[in-house]
């Protein structure tokens, strides 16, 4: 009977403690935005840690634009642009933005390769939604500034790697 009273207090425990440690990626995602928004670094860049470990790609983005600019994170332009590599493979238009970005100027990621930058802009681009219509607007700019300093051979191997790419699964 003793043991059958701690087994029942041991599953209700658990069962009252399940909920708050088992928070959805949803909520800590929430909980992490709401942490940067109030400067809380480090509460943000722990929990985009643990869901960039795991794949998701909008983690992968949001803890590599810290790593870039250096927002509760030693700057690190090397992890930042694996990060949005690995969120980019995935299809996620900032990402694929941002490493566009950063090899097309120069940004951490040696050597600048035009080709690429267009790729990854202009995939940026084709999947931003009206939400991000400024994100959009920059973009925009950034690959006719990429396009003004290509040939055209260039631009149509930029343009070749466009119509090839498909998105990856989860990129650790």
């Amino acid at each position: 009977m003793k043991s059958a009273l701690s087994t029942l207090l041991v599953i209700l425990l658990t069962a009252l403690a399940w909920p708050a440690s088992a928070q959805s990626y949803e909520e800590q995602m929430r909980q992490a935005a709401g942490a940067y928004e109030r400067k809380d670094m480090a509460t943000a860049a722990r929990i985009w840690k643990v869901w960039a470990g795991k794949g998701e790609a909008e983690a992968q983005t949001l803890l590599g634009a810290m790593y870039w600019s250096g927002e509760g994170v030693p700057r690190n332009l090397e992890e930042a642009a694996r990060l949005y590599l690995a969120a980019a493979r995935q299809g996620y238009a900032r990402a694929q933005n941002n490493i566009g970005f950063m090899l097309g100027f120069g940004e951490g990621v040696p050597p600048r390769d035009d080709i690429e930058a267009y790729k990854w802009i202009k995939l940026a681009i084709d999947r931003y939604t009206a939400k991000n219509q400024d994100r959009l607007d920059q973009a925009r700019k950034d690959l006719a500034t990429l396009a003004a300093r290509m040939n055209p051979a260039q631009i149509a191997e930029a343009e070749k790697r466009v119509r090839a790419w498909k998105p990856s699964p989860r990129v650790r």
